[in-house]
């Protein structure tokens, strides 16, 4: 890809989402180091800077669009992986205390260097499974985010009544075709849809409506 092109797709990315300098700088950082570190081991099967904008950065942060990050204080994102779309909200809105939940060791210390390069803060990792996670922790986390992790039906076992995450709220990034269960639609309070390169996903958003 020709500098120009690379210069052209981080031209368009900073204007569409109004970055800062500092926010297009780490945007630009992270998506070398996530090159980079892919070359070593397998984080993503996107690679290429346009998909990496536009399947990573742009499809975390759409969200952002559809609900005022200032209602919240701390926010989770389960099942990690390379950050998304948990580190990209993180640098749009860095009042918010960032809980990746990964349990790949390799996956960590890449969102380590990342947090460490990018110079943010307040960002706890936890390496627990879903279920282990929701059993022992008691951190005051009022939003989570499922990217590309788990089913809706393991997610929503944070609404059962013993959980500490009951009263939270919950966003899944969701296929255009998806359809939820009879057990899982309960907890659904609105859906939004978007376009991202293209094609057509939805955010589903969940809560326990009794909160």
């Amino acid at each position: 890809m020709t500098e120009k092109k690379k210069t052209a797709i981080w031209q368009t990315f900073a204007k569409q989402y109004r970055l800062s300098d500092e926010q297009k700088r780490q945007f630009q950082l992270y998506a070398q180091l996530l090159q980079d570190w892919n070359a070593r081991i397998n984080l993503t099967a996107l690679t290429n800077l346009d998909d990496i904008v536009h399947y990573h950065f742009a499809d975390s942060i759409e969200i952002t669009n559809f609900i005022d990050m200032q209602r919240y204080k701390m926010i989770a994102d389960i099942g990690a992986g390379a950050g998304f779309p948990g580190i990209p909200i993180k640098i749009m809105f860095p009042h918010l205390a960032l809980v990746p939940i990964e349990v790949n060791n390799k996956k960590i210390r890449f969102m380590q260097q990342v947090i460490d390069q990018l110079g943010l803060s307040d960002v706890h990792f936890v390496s627990d499974d879903w279920r282990t996670f929701l059993r022992n922790s008691d951190m005051p986390i009022d939003l989570f985010l499922a990217r590309a992790s788990l089913q809706s039906s393991e997610l929503i076992r944070m609404f059962k009544p013993a959980c500490a995450y009951k009263k939270a709220d919950l966003i899944y990034w969701a296929s255009k075709h998806w359809q939820p269960a009879s057990d899982v639609a309960v907890y659904i309070t609105k859906e939004e849809s978007y376009n991202i390169g293209g094609k057509v996903r939805r955010y589903v958003f969940f809560s326990d409506k009794k909160k």
